[in-house]
């Protein structure tokens, strides 16, 4: 399995050590090899070319290379790979995240389109993440060995929560995709509003004026760093509100590690977070760029406990039934065993 490096901040990131947790790597033997690594671009290449030879390594011993691959550098640097694990005939499985992915598809030029498809074509399997996802990869190749395959959370003992404390969580890269300058701009009129508000950050700031408008809101605002393991499941369960005002989005792993911890979510209406959460039932959808619809959409959860409580429960429900990491595991398990058989997906 190659992908990001296992420490790298991000979503891919966190659905690898997932699949670490649910014990993959006891089901299957399993090398995973980081192709990225945090850092300038020295580092980067360094850690790129030093994974490719470590693939060449390792292929003679593998049947199926699995590809974590999202759009920009990462299929780049993926495309390399997958053209190495057909030249020696390996079973490829092609597992897509880029939430943003349309949009590259339509930057590329005639002869990139052509080579991208070139690369999807030699994937066995193509895993994505929603049904409109594999609607839009399969006007690009394949239709029939693309397969929905959503990002899954381990499901925990419920918490005691409380909706009551005006505590909002947001967990991700602060920069301005994931609609910080907007969730900034809604918490500053809404502190007048609602005395004691308290918006907490974890993540790792990417932008400098962010940092700067932040510390302007003082204690409003509380920046945590990038939490794991122990931490990141206190803020979770302390939390009665998580805040996701994204431009674009996969099926974020922080969302779904919200609502397994029963906590109210407000999110963009964008990617794959409709077809998780269903407006005004175990989430509250907003426009994306929009500070306005943010601003009220925060208003309506913070204004009222007993509607937090309603989609927070129902949202802990919704992974229950659908996003169980657990399950998924043994889907893919399944996926690799169909894969080697060469009789079709499953």
């Amino acid at each position: 399995m190659i992908g990001p490096a296992r420490s790298v901040h991000g979503g891919i990131s966190a659905m690898v050590n997932n699949y670490y947790a649910a014990g993959l790597d006891e089901k299957v033997s399993l090398c995973y090899i980081g192709t990225m690594a945090e850092g300038g671009r020295l580092r980067k290449l360094l850690c790129a070319v030093g994974a490719w030879v470590l693939f060449l390594l390792r292929l003679p011993g593998c049947q199926i290379v699995h590809v974590n691959m999202a759009s920009d550098a990462s299929y780049y640097r993926k495309s390399v790979f997958i053209e190495t694990a057909q030249l020696f005939r390996r079973k490829i499985v092609l597992h897509q995240h880029g939430g943003d992915f349309e949009n590259f598809y339509g930057a590329l030029s005639a002869r990139g389109k052509r080579r991208l498809r070139r690369i999807l074509d030699m994937a066995d399997v193509m895993l994505v993440l929603t049904p409109s996802w594999k609607r839009f990869f399969g006007e690009i190749t394949e239709p029939d060995k693309i397969l929905v395959f959503p990002n899954t959370v381990s499901v925990l003992p419920r918490r005691v929560k409380s909706y009551e404390k005006r505590e909002l969580l947001f967990l991700g890269r602060l920069c301005r995709e994931k609609g910080i300058r907007e969730l900034l701009c809604a918490v500053e009129v809404l502190r007048e509003e609602f005395p004691g508000l308290c918006l907490y950050l974890g993540g790792i700031w990417e932008d400098a004026s962010l940092k700067r408008e932040a510390e302007q809101l003082g204690e409003t605002v509380r920046w945590l760093g990038w939490i794991t393991g122990e931490e990141k499941k206190k803020y979770l369960s302390a939390c009665g509100i998580f805040v996701m005002p994204s431009w674009f989005e996969g099926q974020p792993v922080a969302l779904m590690e919200a609502m397994e911890a029963s906590c109210a979510v407000v999110a963009s209406d964008t990617g794959g977070i409709p077809h998780i959460l269903e407006r005004g039932k175990n989430g509250i959808l907003i426009r994306p760029k929009d500070p306005a619809s943010l601003t009220e959409g925060l208003r309506c959860v913070l204004s009222d406990a007993a509607l937090c409580r309603r989609l927070g429960e129902n949202a802990r429900k919704t992974v229950e039934e659908s996003y169980s990491l657990e399950k998924s595991i043994g889907r893919l398990t399944d996926i690799y065993e169909e894969v080697l058989r060469g009789t079709g997906t499953v």
